[in-house]
């Protein structure tokens, strides 16, 4: 059996319980102490003893009432748990005062309410304010201006927010594939075109067309005949696919011949043209052309021969070369040009022929142009040309030296609109003197045209003038001047309906003389294609020629239908 240890006298008993009671707050004090400040390092870092007091009597500073605490500072409104941390002689505080004040915060950044643990810490460490406020250390930042020591929770944005592969619809892995034989059809401008040859770089085309004329002159002569006929016309048109450089040939052949009427009536005529153009370095050009024709001469003739059994054919050759420099806005070009003529002999209807050399010559010219660009579309310019006619025999059979000095100097505007308009326009004068004295110069107003306009979509309408100086055999006289222009107008109706229409005059001034002569033409044309290489086609004519020179008027009007192949 145990002893029992022997009672205590009563005084004993309170030094045990008051020396438990100092080890318990002892224990207390060290427990929070230990406990705050290990909160507080997860938070930010190591704290001063200094510090901890700060926060525990940093509410201690002063009351509503302004009453001095036991520092010498008014302490706010603070109530103990046990009434035995208050002095007896300290008036008793607001109860709802908190041990830790802080300014107004949110749900989120309000501090917890204190524990009656730090109430008791605090009590105990009013005794030795000076120790406290050592430890406390410097003052802590308001945890609404700090965000790393803000409390709560804060919303994130989604994982897949940034995401756009994650936010992307998917497509479809099966899409539906069109059958491999469906035909890619695209839509042609122009459905009835020919297709043409490729040979080598050119694309090639050829057109022929039968038909009948009937006319009412079918010479288109002062003596011409009510007549039919027959007409065949082969032509050969052939462009470059060149990349930087172009150039284009065109070869025709039309043969008449008297169906009924006039029976011993045919005509032959043909001719080749090809022109190129070359772009050359340092804003240099290079460009080029080249014509041939044999036809009958024409009744309207500046030259009567007289009785004859048909014209003399009539041989044309004319060829130029042309460098163009660009320097800056500024244009230059220098161009060089001969022209020849060449006549057969006449057969008269007395029999026997009649030679025509003495009307053979040779036109050669050099023209210096020069322009200024006002805009890309319009180039003001001026030319002078120099140039000489020669004729193959220096005295003709009149016994006349028709040789000549040629001067000419125009100006005009070249305009390149693309295809609304281009072309150019001018205007100046010429004089062409003879070597002989004896003939008068010929001179007079110099006007050429080449203009192509487009009104509208599939409306077309050309500008052709010329002016030529044309001489004669006829004793002391010197010759003449011609004007001629042209406007043709072409209508694309449909696809495969193309209208036409077209009007010309000529005005033939004799120098040094009171005649003149004039012929007008007017003429309408349709052509309808039933496919890409076939189609019909007619036209209504009439022409009229009217001169101061006796037995030399006449007028012809006719029609023509025929048949159209293309390739």
């Amino acid at each position: 059996m145990l002893a029992l240890p022997e009672r205590r006298s009563a005084g004993s008993h309170r030094l045990l319980a008051r020396q438990l009671a100092l080890l318990a707050s002892t224990a207390v004090l060290s427990l929070t102490l230990s406990n705050a400040t290990a909160q507080e390092n997860q938070l930010r870092g190591q704290l001063t003893e200094s510090q901890v007091n700060d926060e525990l009597l940093g509410g201690q500073k002063s009351d509503a009432s302004g009453e001095p605490s036991r520092g010498g500072e008014p302490t706010p409104g603070y109530v103990p748990v046990s009434e035995g941390a208050l002095d007896p002689d300290e008036e008793t505080r607001d109860d709802n005062a908190s041990l830790f004040p802080m300014e107004e915060t949110d749900a989120f950044t309000e501090a917890p309410p204190p524990t009656p643990g730090r109430a008791a810490r605090a009590t105990n460490m009013r005794d030795e304010p000076e120790e406290a406020a050592d430890a406390a250390g410097p003052e802590q930042p308001d945890l609404e201006e700090t965000d790393d020591t803000a409390v709560g929770t804060v919303r994130q944005e989604r994982v897949d927010a940034l995401d756009e592969e994650a936010n992307r619809r998917l497509d479809r892995e099966n899409p539906r594939t069109a059958a491999i034989e469906t035909p890619s059809f695209e839509e042609e401008e122009n459905p009835y075109s020919p297709l043409g040859l490729r040979v080598g770089t050119f694309d090639v085309f050829t057109t022929l067309d039968q038909g009948f004329i009937w006319s009412t002159n079918s010479r288109n002569a002062p003596d011409g005949s009510e007549g039919v006929l027959s007409q065949t016309e082969l032509r050969l048109n052939a462009v470059s696919d060149w990349t930087r450089h172009s150039a284009a040939f065109n070869a025709f052949v039309t043969y008449k011949d008297a169906v009924s009427g006039d029976d011993d009536y045919d005509e032959l005529q043909g001719g080749v043209d090809a022109s190129f153009r070359a772009d050359l370095a340092h804003e240099m050009n290079a460009a080029g052309a080249f014509a041939y024709t044999v036809r009958p001469e024409s009744a309207s003739s500046p030259v009567d021969i007289g009785n004859v059994v048909s014209e003399p054919l009539l041989q044309e050759i004319s060829g130029n070369l042309s460098i163009g420099k660009d320097v800056g806005k500024a244009r230059y070009s220098l161009t060089g040009a001969l022209d020849r003529e060449i006549y057969s002999d006449a057969d008269l209807s007395s029999g026997g022929t009649l030679s025509q050399k003495d009307r053979n010559f040779t036109l050669a010219t050099v023209a210096l142009r020069a322009g200024y660009e006002v805009s890309p579309a319009i180039v003001p310019f001026v030319e002078a040309e120099i140039g000489r006619r020669y004729y193959d025999l220096e005295v003709d059979s009149s016994g006349y030296a028709r040789s000549a000095d040629r001067l000419a100097l125009r100006g005009g505007v070249e305009l390149d609109f693309g295809e609304k308009l281009s072309g150019e326009v001018s205007a100046g004068w010429l004089r062409e003197s003879f070597d002989d004295e004896r003939l008068t110069p010929i001179s007079g107003l110099l006007l050429d045209a080449a203009l192509v306009w487009s009104p509208t979509r599939g409306t077309t309408v050309s500008l052709i003038g010329s002016t030529e100086v044309e001489g004669t055999t006829t004793a002391s006289e010197s010759g003449s001047v011609r004007y001629a222009a042209s406007v043709e107008m072409l209508r694309e109706v449909r696809a495969n309906l193309t209208l036409g229409a077209n009007a010309g005059f000529a005005w033939r001034d004799y120098v040094n003389s009171s005649d003149h002569e004039l012929t007008l033409s007017a003429e309408t044309n349709a052509t309808w294609w039933f496919n890409r290489y076939a189609g019909i086609n007619g036209r209504l004519r009439h022409e009229r020629f009217d001169s101061t020179i006796a037995g030399r008027d006449y007028d012809a009007s006719s029609i023509y239908l025929g048949l159209k192949l293309q390739r």
